[in-house]
C-alpha cells in the first residue's frame, strides 16, 4: 500500500510542500528561504559595511560604479512540516483512513527529498506517539513502517490533541491536519487553537462519497462507532435525506470556518485516484507545488 512506484515517486520529487508563511529554518536545505544568506541564488545588493565578508564584494560593480556594493543571496533552509493524521474509528469507514496514510506518506516523502524537517502525529482522543523519521528520502521506510501499524481506534478530540501538541515547544511551520473532522464536541474549537500557535494550518479534509449515504431502511440499531453508543432507529427516506443534508452542511462548515480563519483547506476523496489527489487536488488547493 505504501511502496509507491518508482515513476510516482519520481513525480513527487519534483514537487514542494508549500507554506504560506516565512519560518527561520535550523538547517541548509533545497528550499529558498527570505533570509539573506550565503545560498547559491542571488537576490539583491547592498552597500558594503565594515566587517563584511570582502568575498561577497561585487568588483565588476566597483569598476563601474566606484563603490563597494555586497551581493545578497537567498538563503536555503528546512521547514518545519507537522503532519497530523486523524487514526479515529470514524476514519475507518469507507477508505478514509488508506487515503489519510497515502496523503501523510506522500507529503512526508516530499518534505523528506528537499530535507525539511517531519514530524508524523496521529491522533484521536488524544495525541499519540509521534514519529520523527530524520531528513532525506532514505528515511521513508520508518515513515512507511510507523503508517502502516497505525489501526484507526476511539473517538475523536481534536482540542485535546492540539492542547498536547502546543504544550511542547516546537519549531514553528506548517501543520496540516488529516482529518474527516467528526469531533462530537465540533471541529472548531480544535482549528482555532492550533491556528493560535501561530504555525501556518492547512486542513486536508478527507471524505467518502458514502459518507452521506444510509444504506439500510427500517427499523435498525445504530452504533457510534467511536463511542460504542447505540440506539434503535426507524429509517424512513425522510430522514434518510436530512442525513444527507446534514452532512454535505458539515463538510461546507469545516470549509467556510477555514476560509473564515484563513486556514488553507483541502478536499480530498477517498474513491479519487491517489495520483491525481497529489497532482491536481493538492496544486489546485495550493498545498504542493
Amino acid at each position: 500500500m505504501w511502496r509507491f512506484d518508482d515513476r510516482f515517486l519520481t513525480k513527487l520529487e519534483y514537487l514542494r510542500v508549500v507554506s504560506r508563511r516565512a519560518f527561520a529554518g535550523r538547517d541548509r536545505a533545497d528550499r529558498l528561504s527570505r533570509k539573506r544568506g550565503r545560498g547559491l541564488e542571488f537576490a539583491d545588493y547592498r552597500a558594503y559595511a565594515h566587517g563584511d565578508d570582502i568575498r561577497h564584494i561585487d568588483w565588476k560593480a566597483y569598476k563601474r560604479l566606484n563603490r563597494l556594493l555586497l551581493r545578497l543571496f537567498d538563503e536555503e533552509q528546512d521547514l518545519a512540516i507537522y503532519l497530523f493524521v486523524d487514526a479515529s474509528a470514524s476514519m475507518a469507514d469507507h477508505g478514509k483512513f488508506d487515503q489519510a496514510r497515502r496523503i501523510a506518506a506522500a507529503l512526508c516523502y516530499i518534505g523528506l527529498v528537499h530535507l525539511d524537517r517531519i514530524t508524523i502525529l496521529p491522533f484521536g482522543s488524544r495525541l499519540l506517539p509521534e514519529t520523527v523519521p530524520g531528513r532525506g528520502r532514505a528515511r521513508i521506510v520508518p515513515v512507511f513502517t510507523a503508517l502502516d501499524r497505525l489501526k484507526p481506534h476511539g473517538g475523536t478530540d481534536l482540542v485535546q490533541s492540539f492542547r498536547q501538541f502546543a504544550a511542547r515547544a516546537r519549531q514553528r511551520g506548517l501543520a496540516v491536519v488529516i482529518s474527516d473532522f467528526l469531533d462530537p464536541a465540533g471541529f472548531e474549537a480544535g482549528l482555532r487553537m492550533l491556528a493560535s500557535t501561530r504555525h501556518d494550518v492547512c486542513a486536508v479534509h478527507v471524505v467518502s462519497e458514502r459518507d452521506g449515504q444510509v444504506d439500510a431502511a427500517g427499523n435498525v440499531r445504530v452504533v457510534d462507532v467511536e463511542t460504542n453508543e447505540s440506539r434503535s432507529v426507524e429509517i424512513t427516506p425522510g430522514l434518510a435525506a436530512a442525513y444527507a443534508r446534514a452532512w454535505q452542511e458539515h463538510a461546507a462548515d469545516v470549509e467556510a470556518f477555514c476560509r473564515r480563519y484563513r486556514i488553507a483547506y483541502v478536499r480530498a476523496t477517498a474513491e479519487e485516484p491517489f495520483e491525481d489527489v497529489m497532482l491536481r487536488t493538492f496544486r489546485e488547493g495550493g498545498l504542493v507545488a
